[in-house]
């Protein structure tokens, strides 16, 4: 039995690609399928795109009404304008970018460290019966410290350089991945696993041909959800004595009264935030594709 078989997929017949051949499109269970045309599919995301700017763009609506009206007052919620006025102000000190760069810069370092642990340790724990029983109610009791009690011990063990801002990173992107890793592993079907060990796969042949194909969604949301823990953990790492990034423009913006430089942070989180979350999904919808 191959790869192929064990996996759910099937060799595409000579016949079936023959009509790949004449340009019908064909599925990899040997069926063809007629696909829309580009422009069809381009003029889809563009809908999907400007359906999902109808909340922000009522948000930010509402948010100059209610400012220009005075229902809120400057010091309250300062008007769309100021906040602009202040990305400018901070652009032209040459001081935004740095604080952008920098923390995105600790996010992702801290979320690849963190999601390649938490796939070892999710495979590990996933796939070994005597791993589970000894380390995950460890791991699992870890898993409910709260991020901001690290940080006192990071200080004391690393300092207040940059590893222990993305150590504090890496810990909270580890958690998501090896949950839904290690979860997925344990439901993956067992008379599947069975089959394959019968015709010969063991060990990491086993585990990249059937157990991590099976897995691949649940995978991706883990490292979704990593990569969201990564910018939440990221303003408690700039807690510690951090002088550059989003999170120290947040703390210092609040000390100097600078609500204006507040929004204009967070806005900047959420914008990031979700750029990053929307590359991940382009990953992820290429290996679903690929190998699940």
């Amino acid at each position: 039995m191959s790869a192929d078989h064990l996996t759910g997929r099937s060799a595409v017949p000579s016949s079936t690609q023959g009509l790949a051949a004449t340009g019908s499109p064909v599925t990899g269970d040997g069926d063809t399928r007629e696909r829309g045309p580009v422009g069809g599919r381009a003029g889809k995301r563009a809908s999907v795109l400007l359906l999902g700017l109808i909340v922000p763009t009522l948000i930010l609506l509402a948010w100059h009404l209610s400012t220009a009206s005075g229902f809120f007052r400057p010091s309250q919620l300062p008007s769309p304008v100021s906040v602009f006025a202040a990305a400018v102000d901070l652009i032209e000190r040459g001081q935004l970018a740095t604080h952008v760069l920098i923390s995105t810069q600790r996010v992702l370092l801290g979320f690849l460290i963190g999601s390649l642990l938490g796939v070892v340790a999710g495979a590990l724990l996933g796939l070994s019966r005597i791993a589970d029983i000894l380390l995950t109610p460890t791991v699992s009791a870890l898993r409910a410290v709260p991020s901001l009690a690290w940080v006192p011990l990071l200080v004391l063990w690393i300092g207040i350089n940059e590893d222990s801002k993305v150590t504090l990173i890496t810990i909270g992107a580890f958690f998501p991945v090896f949950t839904t890793l290690y979860l997925g592993l344990r439901h993956v079907d067992r008379n599947l696993v069975e089959a394959a060990r019968a015709f010969g796969l063991n060990g990491v042949r086993l585990l990249t041909t059937v157990q991590l194909p099976a897995v691949v969604p649940a995978l991706f949301s883990g490292l979704r959800l990593a990569l969201a823990q990564s910018w939440l953990f990221l303003v408690a790492a700039e807690l510690i004595a951090s002088s550059m990034g989003l999170g120290f423009l947040l703390i210092d913006s609040q000390q100097n009264g600078r609500v204006d430089r507040i929004i204009l942070a967070i806005i900047l989180l959420a914008v990031i935030g979700k750029t990053t979350d929307a590359l991940l999904g382009i990953a992820e919808r290429w290996a679903v594709r690929r190998w699940a």
